[in-house]
Order: structure tokens, then C-alpha cells, then sequence
């Protein structure tokens, strides 16, 4: 239980930070189960599916923040799904590392 609530930590931690660098509501960033945040700006989405979507599981978030150059290598192995025009944050992870 007790690594499943410093994930959890380390999940909003990274969150609150691509938050600080990249202020918006053009994409919505899912970390499931754990959490989805809106950021980047951009074209404010309020219903429905979101047209820009990142999705990764907390263990993909976690070695992305620790090696931000593999965000191409993590998207063509499927362990991130982007979609969306303004779904590459590959510049925003080299940014918070």
C-alpha cells in the first residue's frame, strides 16, 4: 500500500510542476488512476472528449521526468498515447527535468 501512495506523490508532484511550466487548458495529461490535469496553452476545452489527449501509466511519467529524451522512443512503443496537435510534450519534459 505504502508504494502505491509514494507513486501517487511522485504522480502529482511531476503533475503540479508540468502544471507551473505549461499554465492552459488545450490538453488534458492522464495519469490513471492516480490523476488528469489540463495544461498547456491554447484553445480552452470544457465538454466532451478533449481534442488533445496525452495518457500514460504513473510508471511511463516517472522514467519520462528522469529521461525526458525518450518521449519519441515511449510513443512509437505505445507507452504513451498522444493525440491532438498540441499533444507533444516531449519540449515541455525536457523543460521540467
Amino acid at each position: 500500500m505504502k508504494q502505491g501512495i509514494d507513486i501517487k506523490n511522485q504522480v502529482k508532484k511531476i503533475l503540479k510542476i508540468v502544471e507551473e511550466l505549461a499554465p492552459g487548458r488545450s490538453v488534458e495529461l492522464r495519469i490513471p488512476p492516480y490523476a488528469a490535469i489540463q495544461c498547456v496553452e491554447g484553445s480552452n476545452h470544457r465538454r466532451g472528449t478533449p481534442p488533445n489527449v496525452v495518457e500514460m501509466s504513473a510508471q511511463t511519467l516517472l522514467e519520462l521526468s528522469n529521461s525526458p529524451q525518450n518521449w519519441d522512443q515511449l510513443c512509437s512503443a505505445g507507452a504513451i498515447s498522444a493525440s491532438g496537435t498540441n499533444s507533444n510534450l516531449a519540449e515541455l519534459f525536457a523543460t521540467s527535468h
